[in-house]
C-alpha cells in the first residue's frame, strides 16, 4: 500500500487518496458481509464509529507523510505505533507487558530515533522536517487507538463488520475536503489507486483477524518487520538512499521483530499439551 501511495508522487490531494481507499474497502466488504450472510451494522455501533473515525483520521495522517517523506523514514515514523498501542492496551484494557515485548517496543523506537537524527546522537546534521514528522507521529498515536478499539470489539464482532466501519466512516469525512479541489487521476494513476484500496483491504483484514488472536502489544510489535520492506521497496523502487544510520535502524527494527516472534513462539511451547 505503502509504494502504491508513493507511485502517485503527491499530485493527488491526500483525502482523494483516502476517498478512492476507502471506496474500493467498502464495496469489497459489502459484498463480503453478503456472501458470509452477516450484517454489517453490529452491536457496538459507538465503539464501531470511535474505531472508523480514529482510522480515517490515520489515514490522513500517514497519506501525508507517505507523500511528503521518504518511503523508509514515514513508514519507520508510522511504525511507532506499536509504543503507542503498548501503553493504550495497558491504560485501556488492562492487558500486561510482558518483559521481552517491553524490550521489543523499546528497541524498535531505538530504530525510529536513528531515522529521526535526533539531538542526544551528537549530530549536527539537519533532520527531518518537523511539521511532516508530527504529522507521522500523530498517524501513529491514532492507529494505536484504533487497534486498542479493535481488540477490544473482537471480542463480540465479527472481523469483516470491524473492517467494513472503517471505509463507511471514512467516506462522508473525505468528501468535504474534495470539494473543488479534486483531481481527475491519469494513466497509470488509476492502477496504483486501486492497489492502495486492494492492499489496505487485505492488510485490515488480516491485522483485525491478528488482534483478536494476540494481545494489542504483542501483534503491534510483530508488524515492525514492515519496515525492512518499506526500505527494500524505497531502494529499488525509488532509488532512496540508506546511509548508515537508516541501515542500523533498520536492524533494531529487525531486532524487535525477531523478539517479538520468540516471546510468542516460548509461550506456545509453555502451553500444556
Amino acid at each position: 500500500m505503502t509504494v502504491c501511495v508513493k507511485h502517485l508522487d503527491g499530485r493527488l490531494p491526500v483525502a482523494e487518496i483516502v476517498l478512492a481507499r476507502s471506496l474500493v474497502s467498502l464495496v469489497i466488504t459489502w459484498f463480503m458481509l453478503r456472501r458470509v450472510g452477516i450484517s454489517p451494522w453490529g452491536q457496538r455501533k459507538g465503539l464501531l464509529l470511535v474505531r472508523g473515525l480514529l482510522g480515517t483520521a490515520a489515514l490522513f495522517c500517514v497519506f501525508h507523510a507517505l507523500a511528503s517523506l521518504p518511503l523508509a523514514a514515514a513508514t519507520i515514523l508510522q511504525y511507532t505505533y506499536p509504543t503507542f498501542t503498548t501503553l493504550s492496551a495497558w491504560l485501556l484494557l488492562g492487558e500486561g507487558v510482558r518483559r521481552r515485548i517491553g524490550i521489543a517496543v523499546l528497541l524498535g523506537w531505538l530504530g525510529v530515533s536513528m531515522v529521526m537524527q535526533p539531538e542526544w546522537l551528537g549530530r549536527s546534521i539537519v533532520g527531518l522536517p518537523s511539521l511532516d514528522v508530527s504529522i507521522a507521529l500523530a498517524g501513529a498515536l491514532f492507529t494505536a487507538l484504533a487497534y486498542v478499539c479493535v481488540r477490544e470489539l473482537s471480542k463480540r464482532e465479527h472481523p469483516m463488520v470491524i473492517v467494513f466501519y472503517f471505509p463507511l466512516i471514512s467516506v462522508p469525512i473525505t468528501l468535504p475536503f474534495l470539494w473543488n479541489q479534486g483531481i481527475m487521476p491519469m494513466g497509470m494513476e488509476w492502477i496504483w489507486i486501486l492497489g492502495v484500496g486492494l492492499f489496505t483491504q487485505l492488510g485490515q483484514i488480516w491485522i483485525t483477524e491478528g488482534l483478536t488472536l494476540l494481545p494489542a502489544a504483542r501483534a503491534s510489535s510483530i508488524g515492525y518487520i514492515q519496515v525492512l520492506f518499506a526500505t527494500i521497496w524505497g531502494v529499488l523502487l525509488f532509488a532512496e538512499p540508506v546511509n548508515s544510520r537508516v541501515a542500523l535502524g533498520a536492524l533494531f527494527v529487525l531486532g524487535a521483530t525477531l523478539i517479538s516472534l520468540s516471546a510468542r513462539q516460548a509461550k506456545t511451547q509453555n502451553q500444556p499439551s
